[in-house]
């Protein structure tokens, strides 16, 4: 049946990403508040899809990834897709930027019910500084958290989400909490026992996976082993007892490791030994030139004659950097127009174009009453969970009393009661957890924004940031702002991630046009092939 013309279709979309996060952002709360918002609004909600326990800073999520399928669609089963927070979207902002230029150029707008954003150019901007604020709360969050997963563990706690093969989680109790650790899981663990003991009679790898499979031996999931799966099972220490954890942890620590926290299933010397095999048939490691680009703009500066992107280069060991054309590179120096681009001065022409442009007293304090006139709608929005909360407090205490009452009046035993009381006071936990996150957060929020000096101060920091940090950070805020560079003989077209504001010395667009000169060009008079930085570049012309 065909709808009225007049008729929007809308998606709601629900996500929260922890039980911590479930109470004041719970998926039941989040729905109801925007059902209401469709039928006040006279939208028809075709489609509703949620994601529970899953962080928004992960945009490989089931229903996420169902509803943007659905929406990229000839025949879209909604025009819209409603959310309470643009957070609950995604935190990350380049995924915003990438996800919502995808749905809007198939005619599908996102909107948050309590952060109102219009598509003007001022109404994206606004947008942007909402998903900013949010993806830097997650940071911060995740920082929180990634400490009390550190001590956790230092306790010798499992925190990973699942055991290895030949384990299983078990409870315990730790204060108020239940934290897990690891336990044997037969017959498992007598796998894992035969697989250290094939590697310590000189099977290899694959050898080990063949044997496995052949016996039919199925894995946690019930498919056939993977040579990947026994090496990464030989190379683990929890199977010689040893809990390690936090290689890769976000906060850049050491890696905990507590001996003895994990029932062992092989000796530590017979692990030692399957170690030495291993390293003793690996092929030699080569380390690599380069572990990441030192260059700021690699992987955003595209050719515009040809389309291909500009590689960082160097020549004379170093002496000389640039940019330059890959189609150069690859087919010779005549296939492409674009010459190459003195790398220090081109990188440096893009930081003032950032300074000039985005991050200017100008803009920013432009902005601030708009920003402070939404986040006083946010502050009221916190203000009303923090009301829900403490109703849910109140009634949890009421339900705690008549359960006492009865336990003292009646023939009921407390033991009979004790699942009840431990689920009540556990949400009861969780609620005042919740309400404090709340009252912190609307302190920050109006701290944040108390004072337009305030703000004109941050875009300062923000400039001296550019030009004060490391290579990393400075890469990582530049992409943050720009979108992709396109290059042409004699100018460059810088194209950012948010529109300009009306009084933005670029206009009202999301674009900026530079002339390139002479003083970012290089030419090679005489030497071997482009792009390379071997010792038969002899005369190199370089514009410092």
């Amino acid at each position: 049946m065909t709808q009225p013309p007049d008729v929007r279709l809308v998606a709601l979309y629900a996500r929260v990403s922890s039980d911590r996060q479930d109470v004041d952002l719970s998926v039941a709360a989040q729905l109801r508040a925007l059902r209401d918002y469709a039928a006040k609004h006279g939208y028809v909600v075709a489609r509703e899809y949620v994601d529970e326990a899953e962080s928004g800073r992960v945009a490989d999520r089931p229903q996420f990834r169902r509803m943007l399928e659905a929406a990229s669609q000839p025949d879209a089963p909604f025009q819209e897709i409603l959310v309470w927070k643009f957070s609950r979207f995604t935190r990350k902002r380049e995924h915003a930027v990438a996800f919502k230029s995808m749905l809007r150029r198939r005619g599908v707008r996102v909107v948050s019910i309590t952060e109102h954003a219009d598509d003007s150019p001022t109404g994206k901007l606004m947008e942007a500084i909402i998903e900013s604020v949010d993806e830097f709360y997650s940071e911060n969050l995740a920082q929180e958290v990634t400490r009390g997963m550190r001590e956790a563990a230092a306790r010798g706690f499992w925190i990973p989400t699942y055991a290895p093969y030949g384990y299983r989680k078990v409870y315990v109790q730790d204060g108020a909490k239940q934290r897990p650790k690891l336990a044997l899981a037969p017959p498992a663990d007598a796998v894992v026992r035969r697989i250290f003991e094939l590697a310590r009679s000189g099977q290899s790898v694959l050898g080990i996976t063949r044997i496995l499979n052949a016996e039919g031996i199925p894995t946690t999931n019930g498919k056939r082993w993977l040579k990947t799966t026994i090496h990464q099972m030989l190379t683990n220490e929890a199977y010689a007892g040893t809990l390690i954890w936090g290689r890769n942890a976000k906060d850049g620590g050491p890696p905990i490791r507590v001996e003895a926290a994990v029932p062992a299933i092989v000796s530590r010397a017979a692990f030692d030994h399957v170690q030495r095999l291993l390293k003793s048939r690996a092929p030699k490691q080569v380390n690599p030139r380069r572990i990441a680009s030192r260059y700021l703009l690699s992987g955003l500066v595209r050719c515009a004659p040809c389309g291909t992107s500009l590689t960082a280069s160097e020549a004379k060991s170093g002496r000389y950097t640039y940019y330059v054309c890959q189609s150069k590179i690859k087919r010779g120096a005549e296939t492409c127009t674009t010459p190459r681009l003195n790398a220090p001065r081109f990188e440096q022409l893009i930081i003032e174009q950032l300074r000039d442009h985005i991050l200017t007293e100008r803009n920013i304090r432009a902005l601030v009453a708009l920003v402070d006139e939404e986040m006083d709608g946010l502050a009221r929005e916190q203000r009303d969970k923090l009301a829900t909360i403490e109703q849910e407090l109140d009634e949890l205490n009421r339900a705690l009393d008549r359960i006492w009452r009865v336990i003292e009046t009646t023939d009921l035993e407390v033991a009979d009661a004790a699942e009840r009381i431990r689920e009540h006071q556990q949400r009861k936990d969780q609620l005042e957890l919740a309400a404090d996150d709340t009252r912190r957060a609307l302190a920050e929020r109006r701290q944040l924004l108390d004072s337009a000096a305030v703000i004109a101060e941050f875009a300062k920091d923000m400039s001296r940031f550019l030009l004060t940090s490391d290579i990393m950070e400075t890469k990582a805020f530049i992409r943050s702002f720009v979108k992709r560079i396109t290059v042409r003989p004699g100018r460059a077209v810088i194209r950012y991630t948010i529109p300009m504001p009306d009084d933005s010395p670029v206009g009202r667009t999301d674009a900026s046009e530079v002339a390139l000169d002479g003083d970012f060009m290089s030419s090679v008079r005489a030497g071997g092939r482009e792009g390379t930085r071997t010792s038969d570049l002899h005369d190199v012309n370089v514009a410092l």
